[in-house]
């Protein structure tokens, strides 16, 4: 009788080891080809339809076509809204947050844009992300604006950089700091950033967008 019961009892434990073993193995095939899970469905499919035209601006103009970096201006500061972009397997690698320019203001109630010398206001559309070098906070990366509606950024000194104002995980319903039109990630993404940066041949490219 303990014969049988030792038996069934092992009989068992391999059962559900080994359907286990399988749920564990197809749970993880599923979330690798799943959107991430802090980002919800409307915002991926948003970022999606994006990448189908950076694909085609980066084949285009000789970009990294490995990766870009996406920002969604539509989001609230303390929300991740800085995305980057796996656009060989149309996923997101990394998300932070993002500051955008306060227009002069002490502190500006929603968001206004601008591409005049001066202004203090961020700037939609592509850039491209141009030389590292270290300035007044540190490392950062010159951007070089590619439409009409952020063709001064350079002029402007509007540049990829970090600040410790900026935290490392959303606080959203709170906002962030404000800058004076420059995308500025906190310390700690802008490493992860220069990471793949710096070892990029060709320029990355930057599409601020609603």
């Amino acid at each position: 009788m303990k014969r049988f019961f030792f038996t069934t009892l092992i009989l068992l434990l391999i059962v559900v080891f080994a359907g286990g073993s399988w749920y564990l193995s197809k749970f993880k095939s599923d979330l690798a080809t799943a959107a991430p899970t802090s980002i919800n469905k409307s915002l991926f499919l948003k970022l999606n339809s994006k990448a189908s035209q950076a694909k085609s601006f980066v084949a285009k103009n000789g970009f990294n076509s490995t990766y870009c970096f996406m920002v969604d201006m539509s989001r609230e500061s303390g929300s991740n809204r800085f995305f980057v972009y796996d656009l060989k397997n149309d996923s997101v690698l990394q998300t932070g947050l993002v500051t955008h320019g306060r227009c002069n203001e002490d502190w500006l109630t929603g968001r206004k844009y601008g591409n005049e010398v001066g202004c203090g206001c961020s700037s939609l559309g592509k850039y491209k992300i141009g030389a590292s070098y270290k300035g007044r906070f540190g490392l950062a990366y010159k951007l070089h604006g590619l439409d009409s509606t952020n063709s001064n950024a350079y002029k402007r000194y509007v540049v990829l950089h970090s600040h410790s104002c900026v935290p490392n995980a959303e606080v959203s319903p709170a906002p962030i700091c404000q800058s004076d039109g420059c995308p500025t990630v906190s310390p700690a993404f802008l490493t992860q950033l220069a990471a793949k940066l710096d070892k990029s041949e060709k320029p990355v490219l930057l599409w601020m967008f609603e």
